[in-house]
C-alpha cells in the first residue's frame, strides 16, 4: 500500500517549471522544461498519493485510470510496471498527460485541504520514460477474427478504437482527409502544448500492430458513405466537431476576420516545415481573439510565437472565481479562472466584452472592433450595455468561440445517419447510430469536449463494434452512451 505518511512529509505541491518565456518564444518546442522532471521530485509528489480507501480520482477521470496503484508503483521506482498499469485502461496517456486539463486533480482527496497529487505530471513522465526505456511496444493480435472495421477520423478517439479493435484481431483500417494522421492533435493543437513527435510513435506502433491508415481521403466525396459502409463489415464515425460558431455582426465580411482553426492549422504547418501559401499570419498585427477557452488560448501562444503587435482576448463573460466557489464543491470540477502557458506568455484579458461591430477601412480590411461591456439581463440573457462602446484597434481577427458540432450533410444524405435536433450525430446507448453497423463515438455525438473523454469513448465504442461483429467481447467499456449524458 501507499506510504500513510506521505502526504504529511511532503505537502508541498511541485510541478515542472516552464522554460523562461522569452526563451521559448523563440521556438514551437514544449513549455515545459524536461530537465526539472527529476526522479525524487515526481517520486516526492507520487507518495504523496494517499491510496484512499475510496479514490475519487476515480470518479474524475472519464478513463477510470486506477491512479493510486501507479502513483504507488512511481514511489517505489517501478516504472515498467507503473506504465502497464497505466495502459491498460489509457492507450495515449502521453497526449492525456499533455493536454488534459485534469478532471482528476480537482477531485483528488488531498485537496479537500492541501494541493492535489500533480496526476497530470507523473502520467507524462510514466509514458515518456517507457519510450526512452523502449517498454512501449506493440501488441500484435495472436488472431485474426476476418472482420474489417473502418474508422472515419484520426483524433483521439479514432485512434483508441483502431487501437482497440485491431488488437481484438479485426482489420481496421482508419481514413483521414488531412495529409498526416491526428486529427486535432496534429493540427488544432500547437506544438508548444503537444510536439507531434508524440503523435508519430503512436502511429509507428499502431501500424506495428495491423492497424492501417488512409490519409488525403474524405468520406461523402471521394468515397460515399453508403459504399463505405458496402465495403467493412462495420464502421465508425469520430469525425470530431469541426464547424465553427460564428459572430454575424456588422462589418463579418472584412478581410482579416478567420475562426480559430484555419489559423491554427497552418500555423502547425509552418512549424512542421511545410510552405502554406498565403498564410494568416500574426506578424507586426495587432490581434484581438475573441474568445476565453483552450482554442482561444491556443491562438495567443501562437500569435505570440509569430511576434504579433499586440494580443488582446475578449470573454463575453465574467472573470471565474480564482478559487473554487461554494457551489461547486469537492470532488465536483469547478469553473475556476485559469491562466495557461500562453497567457503566462503576454497579451491583455478583457472580460464582459461584447463585440457589437467589426469597424474596416476603405479596402475593406478590418482596423478596429467596437465592444460594450456585457450587460447582464433578467431572463438570463447577455447583451451589449449601451453608452459602454469603445474601439479596439485589430488587423487580425480570430474568433474562437467554440463548436457548434459535426458535418452531417453528406453522412445523412448518404449514409441516412439521424441527426438530433441540436446538429450531432444520434446514437443508442452502445454508441450505435439509427443505421446497422454504424457507430459513432467522440465530439461528433457528443459535441466538443476534453481528450480523455474522446479516448474513453473509442474505448467504449471498440467493445461495442466488437461485440456486434462477434457477439462478445473483452474490450474494457469506460463509459456508456448514457453515463455520458449523465456525467456531461
Amino acid at each position: 500500500m501507499a506510504d500513510p505518511q506521505g502526504f504529511l512529509k511532503y505537502r508541498e505541491r511541485e510541478v515542472p517549471k516552464s522554460r523562461p518565456v522569452p526563451v521559448r518564444l523563440l521556438d514551437w518546442k514544449d513549455v515545459k522544461d524536461e530537465l526539472s522532471k527529476d526522479e525524487p521530485t515526481l517520486r516526492r509528489q507520487a507518495t504523496r498519493c494517499m491510496d484512499c480507501g475510496i479514490p475519487f480520482c476515480h470518479q474524475g477521470c472519464p478513463l477510470g485510470n486506477i491512479i493510486p496503484e501507479w502513483n504507488d508503483l512511481v514511489r517505489q521506482g517501478q516504472w515498467e510496471d507503473a506504465i502497464e498499469r497505466l495502459h491498460a485502461t489509457n492507450n495515449f496517456p502521453d497526449f492525456t498527460g499533455r493536454i488534459c486539463p485534469a478532471p482528476c486533480e480537482t477531485s483528488c482527496v488531498l485537496g479537500i485541504n492541501q494541493p492535489a497529487v500533480t496526476i497530470k505530471n507523473i502520467e507524462a513522465e510514466i509514458i515518456d520514460r517507457a519510450f526512452k526505456d523502449g517498454t512501449v511496444r506493440p501488441h500484435i493480435p495472436q488472431r485474426q477474427t476476418g472482420k474489417t472495421i473502418a474508422v472515419v477520423g484520426s483524433g483521439p478517439a479514432g485512434l483508441a478504437a483502431a487501437q482497440q479493435l485491431t488488437r481484438a484481431g479485426h482489420t481496421v483500417r482508419v481514413y483521414e482527409r488531412d495529409d498526416r494522421i491526428g486529427g486535432l492533435l496534429r493540427y488544432g493543437v500547437p506544438d508548444f502544448k503537444l510536439e507531434k513527435i508524440h503523435i508519430e510513435r503512436r502511429i509507428e506502433q499502431m501500424e506495428a500492430e495491423g492497424t492501417r491508415f488512409r490519409t488525403e481521403v474524405e468520406i461523402g466525396k471521394d468515397i460515399t458513405w453508403e459504399e463505405l459502409r458496402a465495403r467493412y463489415d462495420a464502421v465508425l464515425i469520430a469525425t470530431g466537431s469541426p464547424i465553427p460558431r460564428d459572430l454575424p455582426l456588422p462589418g463579418r465580411d472584412l478581410d482579416g476576420i478567420h475562426y480559430a482553426m484555419p489559423y491554427l492549422h497552418q500555423g502547425n504547418l509552418a512549424a512542421a516545415g511545410d510552405p502554406v501559401d498565403n498564410q494568416i499570419t500574426a506578424e507586426g498585427k495587432h490581434v484581438i481573439v475573441i474568445g476565453g477557452g483552450d482554442t482561444g488560448s491556443d491562438c495567443i501562444g501562437t500569435a505570440l510565437r509569430q511576434k504579433a503587435a499586440s494580443v488582446t482576448t475578449l470573454a463575453i463573460g465574467k472573470e471565474l472565481p480564482h478559487g473554487r466557489p461554494d457551489h461547486e464543491p469537492w470532488p465536483m470540477d469547478p469553473r475556476v479562472f485559469e491562466v495557461s502557458s500562453s497567457h503566462e506568455e503576454g497579451g491583455e484579458r478583457h472580460f464582459l466584452a461584447s463585440t457589437v461591430e467589426f469597424l474596416g477601412d476603405e479596402a475593406g480590411q478590418v482596423r478596429a472592433l467596437r465592444v460594450a461591456e456585457t450587460q447582464y439581463n433578467a431572463d438570463g440573457s447577455r447583451t451589449p450595455k449601451a453608452g459602454t462602446e469603445r474601439d479596439i484597434p485589430a488587423d487580425l481577427v480570430l474568433i474562437a468561440m467554440g463548436f457548434t458540432g459535426p458535418e452531417t450533410e453528406a453522412l445523412s444524405s448518404q449514409g441516412g445517419v439521424a441527426v438530433t435536433d441540436r446538429g450531432r450525430i444520434e446514437r443508442a446507448d452502445d454508441f450505435h447510430t439509427s443505421v446497422d453497423g454504424v457507430f459513432v463515438a467522440g465530439d461528433a455525438s457528443r459535441g466538443a469536449s476534453l481528450v480523455v473523454w474522446a479516448i474513453a469513448e473509442g474505448r467504449s465504442a471498440a467493445a461495442a463494434i466488437d461485440h456486434y461483429l462477434t457477439g462478445s467481447t473483452e474490450l474494457p467499456a469506460p463509459v456508456t452512451a448514457s453515463t455520458v449524458a449523465l456525467r456531461a
